[in-house]
């Protein structure tokens, strides 16, 4: 078995969903933790990982963080959580943010 695969049996998540668009610089990866009680809450964070591994290993950490945050203020929602990779002072733009990341989300579900 691959080590993504094992990551995401050892951790409990539902979902890992891998988005890229090289027109944009997009490389992304989304993690849904749980939907047992609601619909995953999370946000999005950009980071300068040094491997893909890094950004995996993250982004279940935080989804995971994300269905205890849930948990503990009495939200009917799970976790969740997205990762874009890349160094936010040089890469951020407009078309990741407001189009393609989301649009490729949009168009998976």
């Amino acid at each position: 078995m691959s080590v993504v695969f094992e990551k995401i049996n050892s951790t409990g998540h539902e979902e890992i969903i891998y988005c890229s668009d090289t027109n944009a610089g997009l490389k992304a990866i989304i993690a849904i933790h749980n939907t047992t009680i609601g619909p995953a809450l999370g946000g999005c964070r950009m980071w300068n990982y040094q491997s893909e591994e890094e950004a995996l290993n993250d982004v279940l950490r935080l989804s995971r963080g994300m269905s205890y945050k849930a948990a503990i203020a009495g939200l009917n929602l799970g976790g969740g959580k997205a990762v874009i990779i890349g160094n936010a002072k040089t890469q951020k733009n407009g078309l990741i943010f407001s189009q393609t990341f989301y649009q490729n989300w949009i168009n998976y579900r």
